[in-house]
C-alpha cells in the first residue's frame, strides 16, 4: 500500500466535524491526530500546535484558495489569540474575513456555515 504525497488532503472535500479532542479531530468516518485545515478543496493536516506559529507561511493554503473563500476562522486550541494586525490586513486583501475563538466554538460554527452552504474555511489547533 502506497502511502499519500505529503501534499495530499485527508479528504477531497470539505467535510464536518464530527469530533475533536484528545489531539485530533474526527471527521467523515475518518480520524486525524493533530491539527487540521478545513478547506473547501479538502481536509489537510496541519503542524501548527501554538495559535502564535500562525503567520502567512502556516495560512499559505488559504491564501492559494482565497478566491473561494470568504470567511477563516481560526481554532486556538484552549487560549484567546487576536489575529496580528499584519496577518488580518493580509487576509482583508484577499477578501477574506478572520475570526478567532477557541477550538471547540470553531469547530461549531465551521459546522454550522459549512452546512449554510457558506464559503468558509476553518484552521483548527488540537486540544487535548
Amino acid at each position: 500500500m502506497s502511502a499519500d504525497p505529503p501534499d495530499a488532503p485527508h479528504l477531497p472535500r470539505p467535510a464536518v466535524i464530527e469530533a475533536y479532542g484528545n489531539g485530533g479531530f474526527r471527521f467523515d468516518t475518518m480520524s486525524h491526530r493533530g491539527s487540521l485545515l478545513c478547506l473547501p478543496d479538502g481536509v489537510w493536516a496541519w503542524p501548527i500546535t501554538r495559535a502564535e506559529d500562525i503567520d502567512r507561511h502556516a495560512l499559505a493554503r488559504v491564501f492559494k484558495g482565497s478566491t473561494d473563500i470568504d470567511t477563516l476562522l481560526i481554532g486556538t486550541g484552549t487560549d484567546v489569540w487576536p489575529v496580528p494586525p499584519e496577518l488580518r490586513a493580509a487576509l482583508r486583501r484577499v477578501n477574506i474575513g478572520v475570526d478567532t475563538m477557541l477550538t471547540g466554538p470553531a469547530i461549531r460554527t465551521y459546522n454550522i456555515m459549512l452546512g449554510e452552504r457558506r464559503r468558509v474555511a476553518a484552521a483548527l489547533i488540537a486540544v487535548p
